[in-house]
This record gives structure tokens, sequence and C-alpha cells, in this order.
């Protein structure tokens, strides 16, 4: 046999010892979600609710929090029919109240297996409208909420020596996307918090999953808030939001998230258009910053004097809600969008 072959075969052999280590380590890290306490941050409507479905179907027993006091009824009267779930109010922003949240799931359920962190805001329009006051309260709902809810199932998770924490991102925190600097810059903080918790929580037994969604019919652009032009905004989001191709159906993402917490992952990237941007912008960085400056002229101009934000459900136009809405529209009825 020639060095080159021998090469070869060594190769060969060491790439299928490492596939075969890391399938085993998969196989031992998955989880039974039967008899599980899971808590899902923001569980009353949209990807979080379904969530919450698909957790109960498995056999989990799920408690919500959210800080709308109605939804949270309607996704209780719901989820309580299928399984085993609570709901409880909860300001994620508010330590104290996180505090408490956990405190009652633990008295009402036991101890805290796992802790989805879903909760978010988002706010779309040009930089000018931007006030600091919207890049503080991005962050205070997409990075302190989760740090928050982390910081209060952290202790007991440590003395068990065992937990899993999903903490749901977006393509956003990955790209920085045009007239969404906000909720982006409040979305790469959370992905490199998560990702840095994983690597130093894994000695102490628990697992963090990084989860980086792309578009998703979750029904969502009825509640995000919308400045400048707030109808043309409100109209190209939520056509991209429901878009067949570009955007991701709510089911298959949630489907796709519990497989993940299953399994421990270190983390995953949903929708094709969403891994496919973030491989060409990891390569090819450059190219992608042209790319989205060149759309940015394409977005709407803001009207002067146009900071006041309004929400996408007071946003109507004869584009949207339309045709090239009515699979958003479909899933903002599905999943507790409407008020």
């Amino acid at each position: 046999m020639t060095l080159k072959s021998r090469l070869l075969v060594t190769l060969g052999a060491t790439a299928a010892a490492v596939a075969g280590g890391q399938a085993l380590l998969r196989r031992c890290r998955t989880w039974n979600l039967a008899g599980r306490n899971v808590v899902v941050t923001g569980g009353s409507r949209g990807l979080g609710l379904v969530l919450a479905r698909e957790l109960v179907r498995e056999g989990a027993r799920v408690a919500i929090c959210a800080r709308d006091e109605d939804t949270l009824d309607r996704a209780r009267a719901e989820l309580e029919r299928e399984g085993v779930a609570i709901a409880l109010r909860c300001d994620l922003t508010e330590p104290g109240d996180v505090s408490e949240m956990v405190k009652q799931v633990v008295a009402r359920l036991g101890p805290i297996d796992a802790l989805i962190n879903n909760a978010g805001i988002i706010t779309v329009g040009p930089l000018d409208t931007m006030t600091r006051e919207v890049f503080e309260r991005s962050m205070r709902t997409n990075f302190w909420g989760p740090l928050n809810a982390i910081l209060a199932v952290l202790p007991e998770m440590r003395a068990r020596r065992m937990g899993r924490i999903v903490n749901v991102a977006s393509i956003g925190g990955k790209i920085s996307v045009p007239h969404m600097i906000p909720y982006s810059a409040s979305k790469f903080a959370l992905v490199g918090l998560s990702e840095g918790l994983r690597a130093e929580l894994a000695r102490d037994g628990i697992q963090v999953v990084t989860v980086c969604p792309g578009l998703m019919r979750t029904g969502s652009p009825r509640h995000a808030e919308f400045k400048g032009n707030h109808r043309a905004e409100y109209a190209w989001f939520s056509i991209s939001d429901a878009l067949p191709g570009i955007s991701m159906d709510a089911g298959r993402a949630a489907r796709e998230i519990v497989e993940a917490l299953r399994v421990g992952e270190p983390g995953r990237i949903l929708s094709m258009p969403a891994k496919v941007g973030a491989l060409v912008h990891g390569l090819f960085p450059g190219l992608t910053a042209e790319v989205l400056s060149l759309v940015n002229r394409a977005l709407p101009a803001a009207p002067v004097d146009s900071r006041q934000p309004v929400k996408g459900e007071a946003s109507a136009s004869r584009l949207s809600p339309s045709w090239l809405t009515r699979l958003g529209d479909r899933a903002a009825v599905a999943n507790n969008q409407m008020i």
C-alpha cells in the first residue's frame, strides 16, 4: 500500500471514529421528555404557544409565562385540556417577577428540568426613527429577560447537576438586518451569552442550546411595532413573514426546537434561507454587507417626525392583509395572536 493510500485510510478511519463518537454522545444525551418539567417564556401565543403544544404532546409538564393575562388565560385553557400545564403572569424584565414565577413552578410541578427562553419583542423601522429607549427596551426584553430567567433556574440545576436551557435567538443574531437594528443588536447579545454559557455550564451537567430561526409563520407581525412609514414597513415585514419558501411553518420550527432540546445539541439554525444566509455571511461578510446596503435602499424611507411606534394590527394597507399574507393571517388565528 502506498503512502497516499495509507494516509487516505487513516483519514477515513479517523472521520468514522469521530462520527461514531458524536453519534454515541448524542444517544447518551438524548432525553425522553415525558414527565420532564419545562418552562416556556412568552408561551401564551405565537411560537411559544406552539412549543408548549408540542411539549405537552411529548408528555412534558409545561409551565408557560407571559405578561398579558387574557392571552395567558386562553392558552392555559387550551393546554390544560391536553396535559399537565400551568400559566403564570411574569414580566421577565423584572428579576423579582422571574424569581417568584420560578418558585411557583417548582412548588406546583417540582424541579425545573428545562427552560426555553422564547419571549421577545421587535420594532421595525429606519435607524432615524429609533430612539435610545427602543434600544434599551429591546435589550431589556431580548437579552436581560432571558438572562434573568437563566439566573433564576441555574442554582437548582447546578445543585442537581442536570438541566437544559434553550435560547431562541434569531438569524438576526447572526446577520444584522436593516430596519431591525435594535432587535438584531439584542439578538447578537443573546447569541453571545448563549454560546458562552454552553462552554461554561457543560461541566455542571447543563446543556445550553442556541436556536436561530429565520422567518416563521407564527402570526407575530400583528404585535410587532413599526416606525416611520408604518403601513409600508408592516407590509414588507408581514408579507416576508408569510410567504412559503421564505418563511417557515411554526409547527415545523417548534418540532425542530424540541428535538434540539431533546438531544442537547449546541445550536441549530432553522429554515434553509437562514442557513444559506449564515453560511454566505460567514464566508463572505463583505459581500453580505454590500447586499444588505442595497436591500436597505429598497426599504421604505421615513417621513419627517415619524418616531411614534404603531402596532402591526393598526398598520393595515391594501398589501397587508391580502392574499400575500394569507398563511401568516391563518397562523395568527391558530396561535392566539388576534387579541
